[in-house]
């Protein structure tokens, strides 16, 4: 009988990174939501205030979980992370777009979800390599911990 094998930690990283990715469409859908379904603005204008809200959520959940804060001062991250976001959130966006215009009896929550399911591993690798680098530890927050002397990963460098 085999016994069962723990994931390693590339495969622990994408699973904190789809957690954290499931917080941000949280924060974009329920933002989209509220503002097109209760405030009455339409999709498009809502979802310009709300990925903007699920990017900052994103980074510093990603830093804090998912990646370890980077070697680069966190205004120099934070710099990176919103480069790769939003070029990720254009795409993401015009995806979005597409979709409702092609598709017009789809919700926008519908949409949503699809645009972000194709954009998600483009954004992983973009984070991955151009925002948190290959210096970054495999094991989140804690391996950054160690790596960097034991200090804290949200304290500003």
């Amino acid at each position: 009988m085999r016994e069962a094998r723990t994931p390693g930690p590339g495969l622990r990283r994408i699973g904190r990174f789809v957690a954290v990715g499931g917080a941000g469409f949280v924060i974009d859908t329920g933002t989209l939501a509220l503002l097109h379904y209760g405030a009455g603005i339409d999709p498009f204008s809502a979802r310009a205030v709300s990925t903007p809200l699920a990017m900052l959520a994103t980074w510093r959940l990603n830093r804090a979980l998912t990646f370890g804060a980077s070697d680069a001062p966190q205004a120099a991250e934070g710099a990176r992370y919103m480069t790769v976001a939003t070029l990720a959130a254009l795409l993401n966006y015009a995806i979005y777009s597409a979709i409702l215009l092609a598709f017009g009896f789809v919700p926008p929550p519908v949409a949503v979800a699809i645009s972000t399911s194709i954009v998600m591993a483009i954004s992983y690798l973009g984070y991955s390599r151009l925002v948190f680098g290959s210096s970054s530890p495999a094991g989140g927050a804690a391996g950054a911990s160690a790596t960097k002397g034991g200090g804290s990963s949200s304290q500003s460098r």
